[in-house]
């Protein structure tokens, strides 16, 4: 075998516990003439897949209809009025939310807290960062809509202030 034909399979198994180690997506390594890039993929990336959107029925005219019935518009959801209140307060990233600054220590707020504006409610940890969340509005916590280690998206309702 020549030297750029062989593959130290335990170099390539570092490299990938490394990658694993550090919550990297890709490392690359290059000396001489010989080069190895390990990439991995994230559980939450799968391939985007595409399907055909299903063809609704014809409606049938009023008159083929049973007796006429009265037909209401859907209520709001209960997370659609959450959202919309301007007590909410929305995650402003992608992370895992925790409730407190350590595991054992209690949390920043409890249902029934009074915060002021400005107060941290709960840390978010993005990309290995503790964001501390502050409350947008001073009031009392009349909902916490997260668990402690919860993934929160961008835009999620977090807790409600009164």
């Amino acid at each position: 075998m020549t030297k750029s034909s062989h593959v130290d399979q335990e170099l390539i198994r570092s490299i990938a516990q490394l990658l694993n180690d550090s919550d990297l997506a890709e490392i690359e390594i290059e000396k001489d003439d010989f080069r190895v890039r390990i990439t991995r993929s994230w559980p939450s990336e799968a391939p985007v897949q595409y399907a055909a959107a299903p063809v609704a029925a014809p409606i049938a005219p009023a008159a083929a209809l049973a007796p006429a019935s009265v037909v209401e518009a859907p209520a709001a959801t209960a997370a659609d009025n959450i959202a919309s209140n301007p007590g909410t307060l929305i995650s402003p990233m992608v992370g895992t939310s925790y409730l407190s600054a350590e595991p054992d220590v209690p949390p920043f707020v409890t249902q029934g807290s009074k915060v002021t504006e400005g107060q941290t409610i709960l840390i978010i940890e993005a990309m290995k960062t503790m964001n501390q969340i502050p409350a947008h509005r001073s009031g009392t916590i009349t909902k916490i809509l997260v668990e402690n280690a919860q993934p929160v998206e961008y835009g999620e309702p977090l807790v409600v202030i009164e």
